[in-house]
């Protein structure tokens, strides 16, 4: 089945213009070109549908953490899945735009499970994956060029992304920030805001930290992935493969 998404492939964003809504900003050329090196980095101009990433994760709640197998996937720019496989049971968190609607859920190791406030379904489903999201472009997709930085010790290039929508709240929530290193491009981090579920004008700072980059295919895969909640490390992983372009189904990611 198809898969649908809010985002534009990478190939058409890198030789034209974007769909603009009614009154909307037009992209920073700077930071377009910088997106467009970014992506051509990481898949050597490889169009990928959707990957699969298999290793070990942790997570941490408080003072405890516990750790297993961890299956991350995702497909298109819409879809993700995560299911960490650990000792008290299986935590997943699930996006879907397939109906056109931004959705997500998730299950905690008692089997317990609930929706994610449509509020924290504005940013990119696949954080874990910077190649399926926002620096490839999309419908309203704006990007800003914000400068060069230094992070932990890094020279970077920082963008911004954000989808437009006319009144602007909505776009407020899909404002994400995307820190590539400036010799090679490749993402380092990725930062936005969550927010409680009853509240979306709190914002709860989210940071995606990138490392150990190899080469699959030719498509290059941030091997280690590290999310922070607030400054604490909440999710921690190692991966140990990544597929690509495998087929996975939609109904993987269904959150009905």
């Amino acid at each position: 089945m198809p898969i649908k998404s809010r985002f534009l492939p990478f190939v058409l964003f890198a030789v034209s213009s974007p769909v603009l809504a009614k009154n909307q900003p037009l992209s920073d050329p700077q930071a377009l070109a910088f997106a467009a090196q970014s992506m051509a980095a990481l898949t050597g101009g490889t169009l990928i549908s959707d990957v699969t990433l298999t290793g070990s994760g942790t997570w941490t709640a408080g003072d405890e953490g516990e750790s297993g197998p961890a299956v991350l996937l995702a497909a298109g720019t819409g879809e993700s899945r995560m299911d960490l496989s650990l000792p008290s049971g299986t935590k997943t968190e699930i996006r879907d735009a397939s109906k056109g609607i931004a959705q997500g859920k998730w299950i905690v190791q008692s089997g317990a499970s609930g929706n994610v406030a449509s509020h924290n379904c504005q940013t990119d489903p696949a954080w874990f994956f910077p190649a399926l999201g926002s620096l490839g472009g999309g419908t309203n997709l704006v990007l800003s060029y914000i400068g060069q930085e230094t992070r932990n010790g890094v020279t970077v290039q920082h963008l911004q992304s954000y989808f437009y929508q006319p009144g602007g709240f909505e776009s407020e929530l899909s404002t994400m920030d995307f820190y590539l290193d400036s010799a090679t491009l490749l993402p380092v981090a990725i930062t936005f805001n969550m927010h409680p579920d009853t509240d979306a004008t709190t914002n709860i700072s989210v940071d995606v930290e990138y490392s150990n980059y190899q080469a699959f295919n030719g498509i290059l895969v941030p091997m280690h992935v590290q999310k922070y909640l607030q400054g604490t490390l909440t999710i921690d992983l190692t991966f140990t493969n990544a597929v690509f372009n495998a087929g996975i189904d939609i109904s993987t990611f269904s959150v009905n």
